[in-house]
């Protein structure tokens, strides 16, 4: 489904590196869904997106839904819920993850990278003339022709906390080549030059929750994307297990799903190992002495909620001056952010050979060649005799313990059998959220599945046997208690989730929210995943139960966030797409289960998965819902003499028609609805 519908790309790689190297809504006029803040929240964003991904195309497949049939042209066919999940969600949730890391400049140029910079100085030659290079060899090696990449990238390596999504100037929306029946690929389409945002209105602050959320992004995509071989003359993907040993070259197959989406792979990993570099060598903080920089000098060291950066004034390459910690504190939603997404990775990059479970595939991206392999002392069961290392493993493998370590350490209340919010470095607070303890359950569950060689990325479901590592018993047992915590602390007599508990007062707040219900329905069905123990499905399917009695709004079509409002940031519906997503997967209704309550029958979850896209994420006006625009994937095309900037009709303008002078990207924004 990537890139659906985009052909004849065309751009020479000096170009490329030149500047940077439905139907309409189902409520009445007396309910509206309005934008209450067009500033770009990137952690929020990335999260979401990164929900929407896993409730997209794997959710349908996994219901039986055939993504051939799917058409972004023709809305809520052959069913709403297969064109909201296998076309809208998931396509929303890659362009946006194009638009962050490729498009917008929200960040850091990867020609400043530091597996770059370093690259380039072993060759003599600048971090530009290196980064189009790396890009030409990594073409070759998914068979893309260099010529096709999109002309003027910004490929980030870390990303700032947030910025203004208007565009800073006219969209180029010129006739670039002829489309399919009528419509026309836009210059934007092959040329992203006109697609910056405002560097002045970026909030230039490096925050674990921002660059961890997309790194995320960038990490279930690669994944995705390079998960498999393709042959190199039909483009047909093939099975990398049936491949001979040897340079797949020589088989007639290439790396990636596909020649284009194996570029997008190739690029992406790039990216999140010049970040997890980045953040090894220079991000790790030291409370007692105040100093930032690399992990191995700073003992105990943790990522600080917030780091501003002075730009080096580089407009086309932008880079680093200076750094200066801003927030020195440790937020469990900076680690957990960080944890799920450097697992993510740590999967795809893992080299240990005692792991029966490694993707071929994978196996030869990383194999040095186009990424460096690790080290053999590295990859061995002892840490102690690990060397220093560049290559994507090491690092992955170096920020991955480390993380791991201060969510243990500074975030975890043994006492109490729970995760506290925040701690100063020294001190731990006493406040237990709902949400975030939630989340952190599902963050541990990835990492104990990374580190013990288990699948992750979209196969996080498939059982296997794994390493039994001393870290994956930690964390399940982290995970079982914050899971008994929840059931016995955080559930009221109402069955509703309370926002939160403190742990020096030995207390539950008496509110509720969506947030909480959002938080203890993720953490009671992750460590049912992770134990298979049926009272944690029971509570979450009573818990689920509960939220859409109690919350759900007929007149609204939404769910009540909070103190009778119905509001909705961007992780709030990013929680929203998984709940519904797990109650599909694991929560519905089975002959198995000794009650059957009408909210988890299959049909009322699709049901409730339909209405709520129709209502807060499109809206039921143009003007109207979390999705600022579209893109030409979810069936917005171009069409000469059309200038309505909505050809299907939707309720979801085309970016250049979108809010502001100039439009906006296909992003999300907080909303609140009323009637």
């Amino acid at each position: 489904m990537k890139w659906r519908n985009t052909t004849n790309r065309a751009a020479a790689m000096c170009a490329l590196l030149a500047v940077s190297v439905a139907a309409t809504g189902c409520s009445g006029d007396d309910v509206h869904v309005r934008v209450t803040d067009y500033n770009f929240d990137t952690a929020g964003n990335m999260f979401a997106y990164a929900e929407f991904e896993l409730s997209g195309e794997p959710l349908a497949e996994s219901l039986g839904v055939d993504l051939d049939v799917l058409d972004a042209g023709k809305i809520d066919e052959p069913t709403a819920f297969d064109y909201k999940a296998g076309i809208e969600s998931y396509e929303y949730s890659e362009e946006a993850m194009y638009e962050v890391v490729e498009k917008s400049g929200l960040g850091l140029h990867l020609a400043n990278g530091p597996a770059t910079a370093l690259e380039a100085k072993a060759g003599g030659v600048s971090n530009n003339e290196l980064l189009a290079s790396r890009f030409q060899h990594m073409a070759e090696g998914v068979g893309q022709p260099a010529e096709e990449l999109q002309q003027n990238m910004f490929p980030t390596f870390i990303e700032y906390a947030s910025g203004d999504p208007h565009y800073s100037q006219r969209v180029d929306t010129g006739k670039f080549a002829d489309g399919e029946d009528g419509a026309y690929i836009p210059n934007y389409q092959v040329n992203f030059a006109t697609l910056r945002w405002d560097r002045d209105k970026m909030k230039k602050q490096l925050v674990p929750a921002a660059y961890g959320a997309a790194m995320l992004k960038q990490s279930l995509w690669a994944g995705d994307f390079l998960g498999n071989l393709h042959d190199a003359k039909t483009d047909e993907e093939v099975d990398a297990s049936e491949a001979k040993e040897g340079p797949e070259g020589e088989q007639g197959l290439k790396l990636g799903v596909s020649s284009v989406d194996g570029m997008q792979g190739m690029i992406l990993t790039d990216e999140v190992w010049n970040k997890l570099l980045y953040v090894r060598d220079n991000l790790f903080y030291d409370a007692s002495a105040k100093s930032l920089g690399a992990l191995t000098a700073s003992s105990g060291g943790y990522l600080p909620h917030a780091v501003d950066v002075e730009e080096d004034g580089n407009k086309d390459f932008a880079g680093i001056k200076s750094l200066k910690v801003s927030d020195g504190r440790s937020l469990l939603q900076d680690q957990w952010l960080m944890l799920w997404p450097t697992s993510e990775f740590f999967g795809m990059a893992d080299q240990r050979p005692a792991n029966p479970n490694r993707n071929p595939a994978f196996a030869r991206v990383f194999d040095g060649d186009p990424f460096p392999a690790a080290p053999a002392v590295n990859t061995d069961a002892d840490d102690g005799n690990d060397v220093a290392s560049a290559d994507p493993y090491t690092v992955a493998h170096d920020v991955l313990l480390a993380v791991f370590d201060n969510v243990k350490n500074r975030h975890w209340n043994d006492q109490a059998g729970a995760f506290v919010t925040e701690s100063d470095g020294s001190a731990q607070g006493t406040q237990v959220d709902t949400f975030q303890a939630g989340y952190t359950i599902e963050a541990l569950r990835m990492f104990e599945r990374a580190i013990d060689g288990l699948p992750v990325g979209y196969a996080n479901g498939e059982a296997a046997e794994g390493l039994k590592t001393p870290q994956g018993a930690e964390a399940k047992d982290m995970i079982v208690k914050q899971a008994d915590f929840i059931l016995h602390s955080l559930i009221n007599k109402d069955g509703l989730a309370v926002t939160g508990y403190d742990t020096a007062k030995g207390e539950a707040s008496a509110d509720t929210s969506l947030q909480a219900q959002i938080g203890g329905i993720r953490g009671l069905t992750s460590a049912f995943l992770v134990t298979e123990d049926e009272k944690y499905r029971d509570a979450a399917r009573k818990l689920y139960a509960a939220m859409d009695e109690k919350l759900w709004d007929d007149g609204l079509k939404a769910y009540k966030s909070n103190a009778g409002k119905a509001s909705y940031d961007a992780f709030t519906a990013g929680g929203v797409s998984a709940v519904l997503r797990l109650a599909l997967e694991h929560l519905k209704n089975t002959s198995g289960d000794a009650d059957a309550p009408k909210p988890l029958d299959q049909s009322a979850i699709q049901a409730r998965y339909v209405t709520f896209f129709k209502q807060v994420v499109n809206g039921p006006k143009l003007d109207e819902g979390m999705q600022a625009s579209e893109f030409w994937d979810t069936g917005d095309v171009y069409k000469e003499g059309d200038d309505s900037g909505n050809t299907d009709g939707d309720t979801v303008p085309q970016i250049q028609k979108g809010h502001g002078e100039h439009g906006i990207a296909p992003i999300l924004l907080p909303v609140e609805v009323t009637d």
